[in-house]
């Protein structure tokens, strides 16, 4: 018997465990990069599915290719504080991950793994490795996921530049039939040094890369989809089309805002409605519940979106500028502030211009910034929940009403003041 599926928003998702979107299309693109000896990065923002798919890649792969998975968040920071010790945990992790090796490739590997050896180097590391290679009945594709844990030490520098020289010689010799490393930075970018004491080079290790250009956002089709699974065994009678097409609409196909949507209506919805019947919960109601649920919760991409603003000042008051004075921000591909602003899911380029990724992050940067502005203690917001009913009539806004008071109130407060305005006159991205 089948165990019930649910909808994952905790980790990658299992399509045996999980309602999840058909990422088949994805995987033969990825295969195609794979069958030309491609190596790339997959440097997408947090919970973009990443995982999700090299999971599923390595399931895909495995017939035609010896496919190893690595994941540097299993590997303690000490294993990269030195290049002794960081090939000796590289070392026990094939050994874990890898059935069957050659006699004297186990046997090296193991030797490595002796963190009390005095042979272990990069450079005989990938000795073995190539000799691994050229044994293997299967071509060798390595995946490296999580590599931002090591991305500012310079062992991990350094074994960037060993398989960038793997890439260079595979026309000579069988090295990896192709090498993917996945994070939320692109490694491309991490330079030959990276100590402060030394020279700055200007060559990356990992220059050798290729475009990563597959689309890993939810289109609506996508959720279609998924949202087809669910109902094959609840039989809501939703409106498929319309429910995928509002997820959309307020993610932007962001893997897990439209995953945590999804599951806030079938699970906690469903338990405060109190019925097993879920027809009045994928409704366009239902999902404007599960939105105003997300954003006043905490989970991790919220947490991690807010934490960029503080770690990255000059960013935070772009994006105050974008949302509260409307300014526009042309695409600049050499602008360090708008590339990671992109790198880390707050912005997304259309016609050559930045917006904000989605509704969602939108809103909850508007809440984020207002809040600490003092809005919510202020005179102005006070006497605004006070007066607020004035614009209610027979349950509905009155519209006429509201914009009556807006031309009295902005007359009273700035009728005399010229062309400036209260946006510029504040600083709206103060300090958190």
């Amino acid at each position: 018997m089948r165990m019930n599926k649910t909808f994952n928003s905790d980790g990658y998702c299992d399509p045996e465990l999980h309602y999840m979107v058909d990422i088949s299309s994805r995987l033969e693109e990825i295969k195609d990069m794979i069958d030309t000896e491609k190596y790339f990065t997959v440097n997408r923002a947090r919970q973009y599915g990443k995982t999700t798919i090299l999971f599923a890649l390595t399931d895909y792969l495995k017939d035609e290719y010896e496919v190893v998975y690595l994941d540097f968040q299993t590997m303690s920071s000490l294993a990269f504080e030195s290049e002794q010790s960081f090939v000796a945990a590289f070392s026990e992790e094939l050994l874990d991950l890898v059935d069957e090796f050659s006699e004297g490739i186990e046997e090296k590997l193991s030797a490595f793994a002796d963190r009390s050896a005095q042979i272990n180097s990069l450079q005989a590391l990938f000795k073995v490795m190539k000799s691994w290679c050229k044994e293997s009945e299967k071509r060798i594709v390595l995946i490296i996921d999580e590599v931002d844990t090591a991305a500012n030490n310079q062992v991990f520098v350094d074994f960037l530049a060993q398989l960038r020289a793997c890439y260079l010689k595979r026309r000579r010799i069988r090295t990896f039939q192709s090498v993917i490393l996945a994070g939320v930075y692109d490694v491309r970018s991490i330079r030959g040094k990276i100590r402060p004491d030394e020279i700055y080079k200007e060559n990356s290790p990992w220059n050798v890369a290729a475009d990563f250009l597959v689309d890993m956002s939810f289109s609506s089709k996508d959720i279609v989809g998924m949202l087809e699974q669910y109902e094959m065994d609840h039989h809501t009678g939703m409106d498929l089309a319309e429910i995928a097409n509002l997820l959309y609409d307020y993610t932007s196909g962001y893997p897990y805002l439209v995953s945590r949507l999804c599951k806030l209506m079938d699970e906690r919805i469903a338990r405060a409605m109190g019925s097993e019947d879920r027809s009045n919960i994928w409704t366009k109601a239902g999902c404007l519940s599960a939105v105003k649920m997300l954003l006043e919760e905490n989970n991790p991409l919220f947490d991690s979106l807010i934490n960029k603003l503080y770690q990255f000042p000059e960013l935070k008051a772009v994006i105050s500028r974008h949302l509260f004075q409307g300014q526009s921000i042309a695409y600049d591909a050499d602008d360090p502030i708008v590339r990671n602003a992109r790198m880390f899911g707050f912005l997304e380029v259309h016609n050559s211009m930045v917006q904000i990724a989605n509704r969602i992050f939108e809103t909850r940067l508007y809440n984020r910034f207002l809040s600490n502005y003092g809005e919510q203690n202020s005179d102005i917001y006070t006497e605004g929940s006070r007066e607020k009913n004035q614009f209610i009539v027979d349950g509905h806004l009155d519209v006429g009403r509201v914009l009556e008071k807006f031309v009295e109130t902005f007359d009273y407060l700035y009728g005399d003041r010229g062309e400036t305005f209260l946006e510029e006159e504040g600083d709206i991205s103060c300090s958190f």
